[in-house]
Formats: C-alpha cells, structure tokens, sequence
C-alpha cells in the first residue's frame, strides 16, 4: 500500500476550508413547509434537505441548522418557511450570505400555496445551482485539509473487535497526517473515567473530557437508560462496560485534543470528542442521540466533510450534506446488505487482512469518496435528517436568527 500523501479537488470557501462536494442545501423553518420544501428539491442533483418541526425555535436547532448551511459542502442554501413560525428563513438566508454563499428565501403564504410555493422554490433553485457553481474554487485537498467524524449504531459484538478498531487505526492515520477527527457518543463511554483521562492531551483538555464524562453518568442516571439496546443484547454485547469499550475503539490511540459541543468546530487538528448530551434545562427537554441519525448530523454541524458510520448489524441510513461511508465487523451482515454496506472490516476476524492493512484500504476509500466517488448511502438520493428540541448550553447563540 502506497503511503504517499493523495491529492484530489476540492471547493474552497470563503471562510478557507475546503469541501467535498458543492451542494444546494433546502432549509424549511418549520413542520408546515417540509412537503413544499421535499417537493422543491425533488428531482434535483446536488440538492439535500434539512429541517426543524417545531413552531417555537430552539438554540440547539438554530446553532444546527446555520452550521449545516455554512458547512464547506455546501455552496448555496434555499431556505422555505409557511409565514407564522418562529425562526425565521430570512434570518437564516442573510447569516449565509454573511458567509458569502448566495441564499435566497420565501415564506409559502406569500407565494399563494403549496403549487405557487414549489413552483417559487424550483425558480430560486435553478438561480442558486447557477450562482454555486459559478463560485466554485476547485483548489487541491490532502487529508490535512479533511475533518472526518464516526459514529455507530446497531452495533454487535464485531464492532468493538474490528469495526470500531479499524476506523480508530484510520483516525491515527488521519491525524499524524495533519487532519481532523470528531468522535461522539459519551454515554457509550460510561465506566471509562480513567481511560478518558489519559488520553486528554493536557490539563484543559482533560478537565473538559471530565465534566462531558460527569455529565453523561448523571444523565445516564437521571433517565434510569443506559446506552444499551435489545439488539445489543442480541449480538453479543452483555454489559454497558463492554459496549462502551467496543465504542471507545473507535477514537484510535492519539491524544485527545478537547470537548466541542453541537456546531462548534475543533479550534485545532487532531482529534476532538463531542459532547451531545443535553445540559441542564428548566423544562427538562432533549434526549442524547435518540437515533443514529440524530448523531450523524451533529458530527457533521461540527465541520466533518465525511461519517464514518459502524454498524454490526446492519443500518440503511444515509445523511445530508456530508457524504457517508458505511462499515461493517459482520461478515455476514457485509453479505446480506452489500448494497448498504461500503466496507468489510470482518476480513480482519478471518484472518483475511490485518487491521493496518484494513486502515490502509479504508483510507483510500475515504480519500475516493472525497475525490467525488459516491459512497453507498449517497446513491439512492434520499439522505436521512433529524433535527429534535435540545439544550445544550454552549456555545452561545451569538449570530443565530434571534441576535
């Protein structure tokens, strides 16, 4: 395996991070206009959707929603509300022309309906697919210039042994090379205090990893729910202290650089833990990764340009914005749901192949997919998104819609 450093395009932007891909995103504002806003992009390349149900805004899902529109994949953003909710399209459009994306905006009952209102959004589509790729700035990517982030989920007793492993072995890679890694999940950490501890890079990073891990018992313990499912059970997995080393594997062997929260970006490279798990709130709302898809999207709020997503049983998700690649330990799982899955890490149980030799493979798929090849999930063009009610008390809500 060649270990030179590969070279491929990528679409600078204006704030100098680079993307993989030059996508339209449509934003709807509330649960009214998701329909009209599914309708617009139907039909369309290059074009994802995003949303938030609620009528009454949220932080979390504003501070979610602007860092998904500014995200380096995203080269222009329609954003679609009905007229009476709360956050604002117009607020959100002029924070992405801030960045220097082009946006545009309208509400549905201005446009005269459902049919008036899609045939308004296809206009204003054509217009930003136009204005984005007249923008686009191909400029050469290496890995130092990549922020990729991992989850898992419908795990078994193969993830911890080779799924999770090899994406830890590729994260090592990754970051001796000078780029980014985003691992989540803390509640599947829970009986990992002093392996936390040292891995944290130094004393801030360390009292950051402490009060994310503390938090997470807490919650855990308030919720009486551990991180621990019946299709856990049925794989193999026994004990949450189990589960939560297979997951743990993942982050590989580097140093632990600190905690970022939902949309917050690491402040350096290397390798990052995020922290998801609601904070303390008067009503009580927010779960933490109340489904896979849940997590994926605040990997990529965090600026990963690639998931890497493990599973042992198998998962047919996909994901907005940032393109995912889809790992399976489970041989047979790899058999049974090829067109799912986009790697086999079972090989590494067999005997077939090393876990440095599976790292290597996995980093020249990564590096492919980065180049513009699809992965698996972005194939059938209907990526999964969740966007729930949380609070998360930082960062603050300096430039979202209510400033």
């Amino acid at each position: 395996m060649n270990d030179a450093p590969h070279n491929w395009e990528g679409f600078l932007r204006p704030d100098g991070r680079k993307g993989v891909r030059n996508l339209v995103l449509v934003i709807y504002t509330v649960e009214c206009a998701q329909f009209v806003a599914h309708a617009v992009a139907h039909g369309e390349s290059d074009v994802h959707v995003i949303g938030f149900p609620g009528c009454y805004d949220n932080a979390y899902a504003i501070r979610l929603m602007l860092a998904l529109a500014r995200h380096p994949n995203v080269g222009a953003v329609l954003s679609v509300g009905l007229g009476c909710e709360y956050t604002q399209p117009g607020k959100l459009a002029e924070v992405v022309r801030q960045s220097g994306r082009p946006a545009e905006w309208f509400f549905i009952q201005e446009a005269g309906g459902t049919a008036k209102g899609v045939a308004r959004g296809k206009e204003l589509l054509a217009r930003l697919r136009g204005e984005a790729a007249a923008a686009a700035k191909r400029v050469p990517m290496t890995l130092r210039d990549l922020t990729v982030g991992c989850e898992c989920g419908g795990s078994d007793g193969t993830s911890g042994l080779a799924g999770n492993p090899v994406v830890g072995a590729f994260f090592d890679r990754l970051v001796d090379a000078g780029g980014t890694a985003i691992f989540e999940e803390i509640v599947e950490m829970i009986g990992l205090r002093d392996i936390l501890h040292a891995r944290a890079a130094n004393d801030e990073a360390r009292a950051q990893v402490t009060a994310a891990y503390d938090k997470a018992v807490a919650y855990c313990q308030g919720v009486r729910q551990y991180s621990a499912s019946p299709g856990n059970f049925a794989g193999g997995l026994t004990t949450i202290e189990e589960k939560s080393m297979g997951a743990f594997a993942k982050s590989g062997s580097r140093l632990i650089q600190g905690v970022i929260k939902v949309a917050e970006t690491p402040r350096s490279p290397g390798l990052w833990l995020m922290d998801s798990v609601p904070d303390a709130h008067f009503m009580q709302f927010g779960y933490t990764n109340p489904n896979d898809t849940e997590g994926i999207m605040d990997l990529i709020s965090g600026g990963a340009q690639i998931v890497l997503f493990v599973t042992g049983r198998g998962s047919v998700i996909g994901s907005p914005v940032a393109p995912l690649i889809k790992i399976t330990g489970n041989t047979r799982t790899y058999a049974r749901m090829t067109d799912d899955m986009d790697f086999n890490a079972g090989r590494i149980l067999s005997g077939e192949c090393t876990l440095a030799a599976a790292a290597d493979e996995l980093r020249d798929l990564v590096e492919r997919v980065a180049a513009g090849e699809s992965s698996k999930p972005e194939k059938p063009g209907y990526p999964e998104y969740f966007v729930l009610y949380k609070h998360p008390s930082t960062p603050s809500l300096q430039t979202g819609c209510r400033a």
